[in-house]
């Protein structure tokens, strides 16, 4: 990691009370969290949205880490993608189409639902816009807090992959590089 990890003793007052949160919380102060407590104000904020977006927004839990492996992909934030990959299989993404996602193909789904999800996330990482066709048949299924929802999570999940990927935050020792294209912080021939 490109900066220095904070020890309890090091830590300001207030880097101790948002770490305790984490901790108790998440169980642990782990990857990113260890970056942002270098601004605790920002960490007690992001870490506040985060909750929120992973454990009480409206989308069911298999589109909420649908939405962060489709946000750990677009910035190849292999942490990110480690840390979740296996939760969205155990909450019903399918394997085949997380491995699609994670070498770059095209994914196939097994209900419309996450079709539309996904489409619509993509479409608005590459693309930065939506199509009409795109927004009306994500808002079918989702309706407006669903989809706006979908928007907080892919924020928040590329704030993420951006903190992880800037401060070259250690993967997991027990976890192999998740892209074909990607070895520590630098893309590679596939």
């Amino acid at each position: 990691m490109r900066l220095p990890v904070i020890s309890p003793d090091e830590m300001s007052p207030r880097q101790r009370e948002v770490a305790g949160r984490i901790a108790g919380r998440r169980g642990a102060v782990r990857g990113p969290f260890r970056v942002w407590l270098q601004s605790p104000e920002l960490c007690d904020r992001v870490e506040s949205l985060g909750a929120f977006l992973r454990f009480d927004s409206s989308l069911p839990l298999r589109l909420r880490e649908l939405s962060l492996l489709i946000a750990a992909r677009h910035f190849d934030a292999q942490y990110s993608w480690n840390a979740h990959v296996e939760k969205a299989i155990q909450e019903g993404i399918p394997y085949e189409a997380v491995r699609a996602i994670a070498e770059r193909r095209e994914p196939s789904f097994v209900n419309e639902e996450d079709t539309a999800f996904y489409e619509f996330c993509t479409e608005l990482l590459r693309n930065h816009f939506i199509a009409p066709e795109t927004y009306k048949k994500a808002q079918a299924f989702f309706g407006d807090q669903g989809l706006v929802d979908t928007v907080g999570s892919l924020g928040n999940f590329s704030m993420l992959a951006m903190c992880l990927n800037a401060f070259e935050v250690d993967l997991q020792a027990d976890r192999e590089p998740p892209f074909p294209d990607i070895r520590g912080y630098a893309r590679v021939e596939a």
